[in-house]
């Protein structure tokens, strides 16, 4: 099994191959062959993404390995004779963080894919939308699986140019849909570049401070504690109650352990001795194979692993060395092992760091130097953070660059929801998470990052209450619920993160293709109303018979559950699990991060701590609250009461291919939170295991301590779900029946409940025009933007340096020294010289001409003379002259 890792290249190749083959041959393909070689392509890499997960979850296998791919090793390699090099591997990093990742965006992927077989027939440029469907998830699943920063960059670039293209897919509809879904294509880029900036930052402080940006050396152990209590080294109890620190690595590494404990003492002294004869020898792939294990089944996995995997096969247990990094040298190991060897330094202290070539040690304290300058590696590290944090608000959409994502509802729904569930803005949270070890030795970061995630989730949470499209409400539920992610790492829980992701990304997914379900239907239905049963051109067919009909808008909508039952009974079930109601996805993760925030807050000893800790607390609680909210609020204008017109009366429920999607997301949607049921929630406790999912994750996260989960805390459990029935009981006394978008006597009148009580209009006003964040970016940004554009382009370019230096400095100077040239020197000199020359020729000739009469005697009488004359000139020299 352990060569299931090596498949990490396949699953960016294959979404690769079939890009190509739908981007070059597509258009002789058809739709059959296009959409069969897209979603072949997705489900093939989810297939070894499955393998890859079963690999991990081998018991012999407890952190992770660094996969070499064949012709890629040497990607950025540059020396120089001063001894300055820049060595970065393209490699890949096969931990459970990634096995994860790879999951959710393969999977969850895998089923829009087939969605948008439906979706997406008969438009005209289908074979080119699965070319990008797949080139995207190819650029996801790069990001997730680097071993570096700028490996991650590549991928991190690359989804942003496939949003470009996928947001702005339908450019080229009439105006004014075209010109909208191309300035919602560059409000991504445009936010998106402004995140990148941090990124780039980010990196190049890494590189500077640690000489590398490789995450991890290949044979590094990610978390040693994890490792030991694995092998069984430390005790039961130090792990349980999280003492598996710095002391415990030391104690077993010294052999102490082996002092208390009867019998380990002969294996730590076996372990000791092994580590001596595999020195130089530990960048092996497979990093623990226990004991146990080793003489049974799993000795021939081991084999495979070269001669370090031939030792443990033989029956030797994992040396010190491994299980610690002790055979590293500092500057040899990824950033995070580096940072977290600079930051125990106290002021003034060096460690040994690195050997130079002719063997001498070199020594590195906390200092970071910057030419003249120096920092504490604690300053560095805050900077590091904040511009990460930029990068994170910009593809995770955060604020304050949280604005491109609810227009990135232009683009197709299966886009929307590959976008929003598995892809791109999920790229923020995993790089929060992957830099765990950052964010743990800064309480200033966790503090900015806790601030930024729940005014997020409680802004967005706000705002998608006064939204009227459909999609745009789960825009800003996204944006939220990305909140919810951002703000749980800012009190270090990173299981809870990821968890939230994972549950987030099966039913958002699930509610996104429900809405294109639902938009699809009114699409047709209205097509049915006007004899128009064409089965493509999505969003364009109120342009083609001009009138003014939005499928997306809400108060078109109404009464859809007995026209679309599987679609309503599926949305339903994906409403339940974003609002956090008991048994439901959301309810298990979401919960997890409002116990964490409690905990965090109440036992932490750092005051900046305790203060993230409530803030995310309260803030989430109020959020989760907005959530369940605007959902039921959603539920009831779409589903229920009498339909608000035409087209939702006549709306058909959806083909199979696009209804299967939604019952396997339903049923994720139920039952995926049951992955990490805590202890104490019985009777879920009964039948799973507790906790699975955190200790899956713990090899991987070296910031968690081995062993420190919360248990199920009822008291919490029961606030969060009040808070959600409460939150829907209120949305249905205002929506149930017929009172969504009616007016005091029945009539549909297009606006909200809200909008006509007093108490609530500013705020409905408020939230449906975003909080006026577009207005305030428009007045501080974009405005001055275009006034000193315009400045540049008219005063500068045109009236100054087209009309002034070019028409009169340029051009008149040009002119002058033309006229200079061409008069006194071309015409006066020149010309005259060269004109007098055959003027005189000219006078001359004439005046010889006279000479020709045209008489014989006249010529006669020339010749007779010239005669004469040359006899005479012949004669005279014997003329003798005196006597």
């Amino acid at each position: 099994m352990d060569s299931y890792a090596n498949l990490i290249p396949l699953v960016i190749l294959v979404p690769a191959i079939g890009a190509l083959i739908n981007l070059f041959l597509g258009h002789k393909l058809g739709e059959r062959l296009s959409g069969l070689v897209g979603v072949t392509a997705s489900v093939l890499a989810f297939i070894f993404s499955v393998l890859i997960f079963a690999y991990l979850s081998d018991p012999a296998v407890v952190t992770g390995i660094v996969i070499d791919p064949p012709l890629l090793d040497g990607w950025i390699r540059i020396g120089s004779d001063a001894g300055f090099s820049v060595n970065i591997p393209w490699q890949f990093r096969v931990d459970t963080i990634t096995a994860v990742m790879l999951l959710v965006v393969t999977g969850v992927g895998s089923l829009i894919h087939i969605y948008s077989i439906g979706y997406m027939h008969g438009d005209p440029k289908y074979a080119r939308f699965f070319a990008f469907l797949n080139m995207f998830m190819m650029f996801m699943l790069i990001l997730v699986t680097g071993n570096n920063f700028l490996m991650m960059f590549v991928g991190w670039e690359g989804v942003g140019v496939m949003s470009y293209l996928l947001i702005g897919f339908w450019w080229d509809k009439s105006a004014p849909v075209g010109w909208r879904n191309s300035d919602a294509a560059r409000k991504a880029m445009i936010a998106n570049r402004v995140g990148d900036f941090g990124i780039i930052m980010a990196t190049i402080l890494i590189f500077w401070t640690f000489g590398t940006v490789n995450y991890y050396s290949p044979g590094e152990v990610a978390n040693s504690c994890y490792v030991l209590e694995h092998a069984e080294s430390i005790s039961a109890e130090q792990a349980e109650h999280g003492e598996c620190d710095a002391e415990a690595v030391e104690a077993f590494a010294t052999g102490a352990v082996g002092e208390h404990e009867e019998g380990e003492a002969e294996g730590s002294e076996e372990a000791t001795e092994e580590s001596s004869e595999v020195e130089g020898e530990a960048n092996a792939g497979i990093v623990l194979v226990q004991e146990t294990e080793t003489e049974g089944e799993h000795a021939e996995e081991a084999e495979a692993e070269g001669e370090h995997g031939e030792e443990a096969a033989h029956g030797a247990h994992m040396s010190v060395e491994d299980m610690t990094n002790a055979n590293f040298m500092p500057d040899q190991m990824g950033v995070f092992a580096q940072l977290d060897a600079l930051v125990n330094l106290d002021e003034g202290e060096t460690i040994p760091w690195a050997v130079s070539p002719d063997g001498t040690v070199i020594e590195r304290g906390r200092e970071v130097q910057f030419g003249p300058y120096s920092a504490d590696i604690s300053v560095v590290l805050f900077l590091i953070i904040v511009f990460i944090v930029l990068g994170v608000s910009g593809k995770s959409a955060q604020i304050p660059l949280f604005v491109w994502l609810p227009d990135a509802m232009a683009g197709p729904t299966p886009v929307s929801a590959l976008m929003h569930a598995a892809t791109m803005v999920t790229a923020g949270v995993y790089l929060l998470v992957r830099s765990n070890v950052f964010i743990t030795y800064s309480p200033e970061g966790r503090l900015l990052i806790a601030i930024i995630g729940t005014a997020t989730a409680l802004v967005a949470g706000l705002t998608a209450v006064g939204q009227w499209d459909i999609k745009r409400v789960l825009a800003f539920s996204t944006v939220s619920q990305l909140g919810f992610m951002v703000a749980a790492i800012g009190v270090g829980a990173y299981v809870a993160a990821i968890f939230h992701l994972v549950t987030h990304a099966v039913f958002k997914a699930l509610l996104f293709l429900g809405s294109g379900s639902v938009i699809h239907g009114v699409e047709h239905g209205e097509h049915h109303v006007h004899e128009l049963h064409a089965h493509d051109h999505h969003g364009d067919h109120h342009d083609d018979h001009g009138e003014p009909f939005d499928p997306q808008d809400m108060r078109n909508m109404g009464g859809l559950r007995a026209r679309m039952p599987i679609t309503f009974v599926t949305y339903l079930i994906g409403t339940f699990a974003l609002s956090g109601l008991p048994i439901f996805a959301g309810f298990w993760s979401k919960d997890e991060i409002l116990l964490d925030a409690l905990v965090h807050g109440g036992e932490s000893t750092n005051v900046l701590d305790q203060l993230s800790g409530f803030i995310v607390f309260f803030g989430l609680l109020v959020a989760a609250g907005f959530t369940a909210f605007y959902m039921w609020r959603q539920i009831q204008m779409v589903f229920f009461g009498e339909p608000r017109s035409e087209a939702a009366r006549h709306a058909p429920e959806s083909v199979p291919s696009m209804t299967i999607p939604l019952i396997v997301l339903a049923i994720g949607a139920t039952f995926i939170g049951l992955i990490n049921v805590p202890g104490g929630a019985w009777p879920f406790t009964l039948f799973y295991k507790l906790h699975e999912f955190g200790h899956f994750l713990e090899a991987s996260i070296p910031s968690i301590t081995t062993g420190h989960t919360l248990d199920f805390n009822w008291l919490l459990a029961g606030l969060a779900t009040a808070v959600a029935f409460g939150a829907i009981f209120l949305a249905h006394s205002i929506y149930a029946g017929n009172k969504a978008v009616r007016g005091e006597h029945g009539a549909v009148d297009g606006r909200d409940p809200l909008q006509d009580n007093g108490s609530t209009s500013q705020i409905f006003t408020a939230a449906n025009r975003r909080l006026y964040w577009d207005d305030f970016y428009f007045a501080v940004f974009i405005r001055p933007y275009q006034r000193i554009a315009a400045f540049f382009a008219d005063v500068i370019d045109w009236n100054f340096w087209h009309d002034y230096v070019h028409d009169k400095v340029i051009k008149r100077g040009y002119d002058t020294i033309s006229q200079l040239l061409a008069n006194p020197l071309d015409i006066g000199l020149i010309d005259g010289a060269v004109n007098g020359v055959g003027r005189l020729v000219s006078y001359l000739s004439g005046r010889f001409r006279t000479a020709q009469t045209g008489y014989v005697r006249t010529y006669a009488v020339v010749l007779l003379l010239g005669v004469v004359a040359v006899i005479v000139l012949m004669v005279l020299p014997l003329i003798p002259i005196g006597s």
